[in-house]
């Protein structure tokens, strides 16, 4: 099956942080004071190792999948949950960055998807590395792998839901197919 893929989310890979540790850090980031770090607060905040702003995409992602109550930001307990997010992925993408460039190349990022669960063409990887590559270098930066992988699973997930026998194959209309990516958009 082409798009078996058993993650949801990084696994857990290191033990959480003191809280009081975790609270300074929110203090720092919360730049406004509002109790809420907002997206452009937590994209300063981030690093991607390219001396480039965190992709403002992948932040927003992270965001939405934290933010329980809508308020468009995450509370200090949401935040525990973005912190350990963030130092997750981090550690798998340096597992994968077997040269240890600071990007994920063609090879590491098909060695990281096989990884998951996902079986794909090398010219899909191909099409991923040119989808999520910002700087042109033919490999991507932390934060994009972080962007694809969330990319591929959402599409994997809306996929499924179509793919009632689970044999790798759809049929559907125009309609329900711009449906599908507009979910994921």
């Amino acid at each position: 099956m082409a798009y078996h893929s058993p993650y949801r989310a990084p696994p857990h890979i290191n033990a959480p942080p003191d809280q009081g540790f975790l609270w300074n850090i929110f203090q720092r980031v919360d730049k406004d004071r509002s109790g809420v770090i907002s997206d452009s607060e937590l994209q300063q905040a981030l690093s991607n190792g390219t001396w480039t702003p965190f992709n403002p995409v992948t932040v927003r992602s992270i965001i939405s999948m934290f933010d329980r109550e809508n308020k468009g930001g995450v509370n200090f307990n949401e935040f525990a949950g973005v912190w350990k997010y963030i130092t997750d992925w981090q550690n798998i993408f340096r597992t994968y960055d077997r040269d240890n460039s600071g990007f994920i190349d063609k090879n590491e990022l098909k060695q990281a998807l096989t990884g998951f669960g996902y079986r794909l063409s090398d010219q899909f990887y191909c099409t991923l590395i040119e989808k999520f590559d910002r700087q042109r270098k033919q490999q991507v930066a932390f934060d994009d792998f972080i962007q694809c992988c969330i990319v591929l699973q959402r599409l994997t997930d809306v996929f499924r839901r179509y793919d009632t026998d689970q044999d790798g194959w759809i049929q559907v209309s125009y309609e329900q197919y711009l449906s599908m990516v507009f979910n994921i958009v």
